[in-house]
């Protein structure tokens, strides 16, 4: 294990607050866009996320690292944060079945950590002044370099970051034999939305992010999928006119997180960036179609413009964020569509929401 106890780090933010603290993970420097999560568990899991990419992500839980890593807690094949915040980072872990802990885990990911935080400040003061750029450094004692390393640091709007994340080849997932076949555009998916789709007895093929509609209708799908992803959405043409093709050719569609976002886009209306973004597990958000409530797990930094979608006559809201009205799902009223902007795969978290996957299984038949 990499000794960081006595390495001294920095946390510089973009308004030029400064933290000190003790390194972790990797001896480096690192800079992103500055957010936080607030889930009390899964930690692997978000880390591994590519919702997450060229993000440095504060965990607010006290103890990070506690359970150790398992191989199979990941969204993907990496850690796709640009790095991580801690107040308590444990290398000490609990759990008989973790293979190693966290230090080991971030620094063969090669990834820059700062610990040591008063997180509870440090979120207090973002939630206040809204998102911002960071640099962390632990091999940098230099401010004003890191300063200018911070300017260099290009901001998350505008930023297109699904084609870096995105498969590169096209693969398949579950049984050839399946009934359904679904057709995935991945701008950046989650292993357990597959899975979902998987265990209910689907067919899948993973496209990349800037696969043409035809291409993926070529394949003979009996319904699409639109997936999570990281970056700005308003700025993926290649995204938004694929599941415009699709909505034209009235095929089944269902979107999540930043496939809602492009599903809007599709149909004329806009996203803006957050003041803060939703990131945890317990997000209350209310099904307006049921009248029911739902605990969900969420992570998005850009939002749906309800005043367009007061404008779009064939778009409905049915979910809405019950902390801030914030628009959590839409269908469109002629077309075989519809998306929610929270993970009804919920890994980690409830599964309140799973029902969502039944709902386009059904679509589909």
């Amino acid at each position: 294990m990499q000794d960081t106890i006595s390495t001294p780090a920095y946390l510089l933010l973009e308004d030029g607050t400064l933290y000190k603290g003790k390194a972790s993970g990797k001896i480096g420097t690192t800079s992103g866009e500055l957010c936080f999560n607030t889930g009390m568990t899964g930690y692997q899991e978000v880390f591994t996320d590519p919702s997450y990419f060229g993000q440095i992500l504060i965990m607010t839980n006290d103890h990070i690292g506690n359970y150790g890593i398992h191989e199979t807690e990941v969204e993907s094949n990496s850690i796709k944060i640009s790095g991580l915040v801690t107040k308590r980072f444990n290398t000490i872990y609990s759990r008989k079945l973790a293979s190693k802990n966290i230090q080991d885990y971030l620094a063969e990911n090669e990834l820059v950590g700062i610990t040591d935080i008063d997180t509870r400040a440090l979120v207090r003061h973002i939630r206040e002044k809204g998102a911002m750029n960071a640099i962390i450094s632990s091999d940098i004692a230099d401010m004003e370099s890191l300063a200018q390393q911070l300017k260099e640091t290009p901001s998350m709007a505008g930023l297109e970051l699904s084609s870096i994340v995105s498969t590169k080849e096209s693969y398949f997932v579950g049984s050839e034999d399946a009934p359904i076949r679904i057709a995935v555009l991945d701008l950046g998916v989650k292993r357990n939305i597959l899975n979902c789709l998987r265990e209910r007895n689907t067919y899948l093929k993973v496209f990349p992010a800037k696969t043409a509609f035809d291409e993926m209708k070529a394949w003979n799908p009996h319904g699409y999928f639109i997936s999570n992803g990281p970056g700005d959405p308003s700025v993926m043409p290649y995204a938004i006119e694929t599941v415009k093709n699709i909505l034209q050719a009235d095929a089944p569609l269902f979107g999540i997180c930043l496939g809602h976002q492009i599903l809007a886009e599709a149909n004329g209306i806009g996203t803006y960036k957050m003041h803060n973004g939703h990131r945890g597990l317990n997000h209350p958000v209310k099904n307006l179609l049921k009248g029911t409530s739902e605990i969900t797990s969420q992570n998005h930094g850009f939002a749906v413009k309800e005043s367009d979608i007061t404008k779009n006559e064939n778009v409905e809201v049915t979910h809405i964020n019950l902390n801030d009205n914030t628009i959590e799902g839409i269908r469109i009223k002629n077309k075989k569509a519809f998306s929610v902007q929270y993970h009804p795969e919920s890994s980690p978290g409830p599964h309140d929401s799973r029902y969502l996957f039944d709902d386009f299984i059904e679509m589909i038949k």
